[in-house]
């Protein structure tokens, strides 16, 4: 049984993109960056992944650094390293090798006592596209709120 406790989440990243694909991938995190990460202290919104020399990098993650950490904590923007197969992150490459294609992080989490994080393959939304979306998510609250009133007369 898997035990996993969500730390960060992206909803932006649905928002703004068309998610194809996602990969679950390890971190590399050094020192006082897990017991951060345990206190839930880490932003993703701003983040991006990158291809560098056949490995996969997670640029602009934001872990606060460890209130008790004092000379070992790291730089809170530092450069990570993802841990994915070889064959995923080839993949990967093909895929944002194409045009409009990119990679971000969904969420940050642990999955038993390891530090994983989702990324998504996403496709860019137009404006169009993101309207079309909230339309569809108020039809849905306004049609779950008038079932609801429904249900309340009876």
């Amino acid at each position: 049984m898997e035990n996993i406790k969500l730390i960060a989440n992206n909803k932006k990243a649905y928002h703004d993109y068309f998610v194809e694909d996602t990969y679950e991938a390890g971190i590399s995190l050094k020192g006082t960056e897990v017991k951060s990460l345990r206190m839930g202290k880490c932003n993703i919104k701003e983040a991006f992944i990158k291809d560098r020399n056949g490995e996969m990098f997670v640029y602009g993650m934001n872990i606060s650094p460890y209130e008790k950490g004092n000379i070992f904590n790291r730089d809170p923007l530092r450069i990570r390293k993802l841990l994915l197969h070889k064959d995923e992150i080839r993949k990967i490459t093909q895929k944002t090798s194409q045009q409009g294609y990119t990679v971000i992080p969904l969420k940050v989490y642990f999955k038993d006592s390891l530090c994983k994080v989702e990324i998504g393959l996403c496709k860019g939304k137009k404006l169009y596209d993101k309207r079309e979306a909230i339309a569809k998510k108020d039809q849905k609250r306004e049609a779950e709120r008038d079932l609801k009133i429904r249900n309340l007369k009876q």
